[in-house]
């Protein structure tokens, strides 16, 4: 079963992508794409502001991400521009084949600034030459489901990342704690062992004197 589904998911989906970064209120993120022609996009894309309070990310109504699409092989000819509230879904097909940048950039609707927000923007790239023919819906709404359960997984692996970061950062300053603490214990071994050596050696030289040995 797992296999079958596997294979289909091959079949429809040429590429994957999943980025994740992070940006101020206003900034602007781009990141090109060679595209061949007649090959279908479609993105999830997920927006959080930053809880000072909290430390955590949380969603805000107000916050959106503005999304361009350009041509570069085509002096910068725009073929997407839209906004998600603050989620959403993008879909496209590419018209001619050539490097197509793609730029988010959060924003507010009541113009609040200053922000920190965590962007996830997931990609699946496709032949649309299947599902461009509006009497065959069925085709989009079943690559769309197939979208759907990749973008599950890719959530899923971003989690674990984001949990194996935590517990290898969590690792390394314990290690970092520990081998400081050994480096220390070492240097009072030595300073203890110096300190004794000195101490008996004074001690015998004194007892040698006083037997008249020396």
């Amino acid at each position: 079963m797992l296999r079958s589904v596997a294979v289909l998911l091959f079949m429809c989906i040429t590429q994957v992508c999943g980025l994740h970064f992070y940006l101020k209120t206003g900034e602007m993120r781009c990141f090109y794409e060679e595209l061949p022609k007649d090959t279908l996009v479609v993105g999830k894309i997920d927006v959080t502001e930053h809880n000072e309070h909290t430390g955590g990310y949380v969603k805000n109504s107000n916050l959106v991400l503005e999304l361009t699409i350009d041509e570069t092989f085509d002096n910068n000819h725009r073929v997407v521009s839209q906004k998600s509230f603050p989620s959403g879904t993008l879909t496209f097909t590419s018209l001619d084949s050539g490097e197509h940048k793609i730029c988010l950039k959060p924003s507010y609707k009541d113009g609040t600034v200053g922000k920190g927000h965590r962007i996830f923007f997931d990609l699946a790239l496709g032949s649309a030459h299947d599902y461009i023919d509006s009497k065959s819906t069925h085709k989009v709404d079943s690559l769309t489901r197939k979208v759907q359960s990749l973008n599950k997984k890719l959530e899923e692996i971003h989690w674990e990342q984001e949990t194996m970061r935590e517990r290898e950062a969590a690792f390394r300053d314990s290690s970092e704690s520990t081998n400081a603490r050994v480096v220390k214990w070492t240097i009072v071994q030595i300073l203890v062992l110096v300190g004794t050596c000195f101490y008996q050696l004074r001690h015998l030289k004194s007892f040698f004197v006083k037997q008249k040995i020396v």
